[in-house]
């Protein structure tokens, strides 16, 4: 790996980790790189879920202000999303490599299509909190919620870019709460401890995984991750999702091309 390659590794790692506090998605910006630098896809993978772990914890602990009086959702929420995201690391090690080559283009077309219907959400989670009013005690979201984290920590353990929209939209929209506080729950379940958490414990021990890699990522995720936290609330939204989607477009055809 040349001293080039290290820098552009180490870069994305710092907009992975603000973007992954901020929203989600920083897969789209390291996974790209990894690829680029001449990572399998599934090397590639692996070493990117270990190399965020730090930086997702980093700016968990940047949201903890908005954490506050949520520890009952954590432990619950936080078993469900377990689950999800040990059953999605043990499929990706268990489908064949060509399986993933041709998932991940799919996912990765998934995951920008929720960024940009991301405002519509919003827009409809508005909706819904002006006919229910603002007064109403937040929810636990019931049955549904948490069977849409078990299957959106599944898909985290697996591959996970845009896993923070899945989880943004699915709280935002089942839990009557302030958002900044939805956005802190987000961290810490998806992507700071719970799905890659343990989706990188397990790849630790059964996984191939370049080592250089994963400090490089984890290095610039941690930086990245208290950067987000600090600008989280100012950033305009639509330009980071133009920047997720450029990224993510040159994912997909750096992928389709090789084969």
């Amino acid at each position: 790996m040349s001293i080039w390659e290290a820098l552009a590794i180490f870069a994305a790692g710092i907009g992975a980790g603000t973007i992954n506090t901020i929203v989600g998605s920083g897969t789209l910006f390291t996974f790209p790189v990894l690829l680029a630098v001449g990572l399998p896809p599934i090397t590639a993978n692996v070493s990117n879920t270990l190399g965020l772990v730090s930086g997702n914890i980093s700016g968990a602990i940047g949201y903890r202000r908005e954490l506050r009086g949520q520890r009952r959702r954590i432990l619950r929420f936080g078993l469900t999303a377990l689950i999800g995201g040990l059953a999605g690391a043990i499929l990706l090690l268990a489908l064949p490599s060509r399986a993933f080559d041709t998932i991940v283009p799919a996912l990765i077309g998934l995951a920008l299509v929720l960024v940009v219907l991301q405002p519509r959400l919003a827009r409809a989670l508005a909706r819904r909190r002006e006919r229910n009013g603002t007064t109403d005690a937040p929810t636990d979201g019931g049955v549904a919620l948490l069977l849409g984290l078990l299957l959106a920590s599944a898909y985290g353990g697996y591959f996970g870019a845009a896993q923070g929209v899945l989880y943004l939209s699915l709280m935002g929209l089942l839990l009557r709460d302030d958002l900044q506080r939805v956005n802190a729950l987000k961290n810490v379940l998806v992507l700071a401890v719970v799905v890659n958490g343990v989706a990188a414990l397990f790849f630790l021990f059964v996984a191939d995984f370049d080592w250089t890699a994963v400090l490089l990522i984890a290095a610039g995720s941690t930086l990245g991750g208290q950067l987000g936290a600090r600008i989280g609330r100012r950033l305009p939204p639509t330009a980071l999702r133009g920047v997720i989607v450029v990224v993510g477009v040159v994912a997909i055809v750096q992928m389709l091309l090789k084969h």
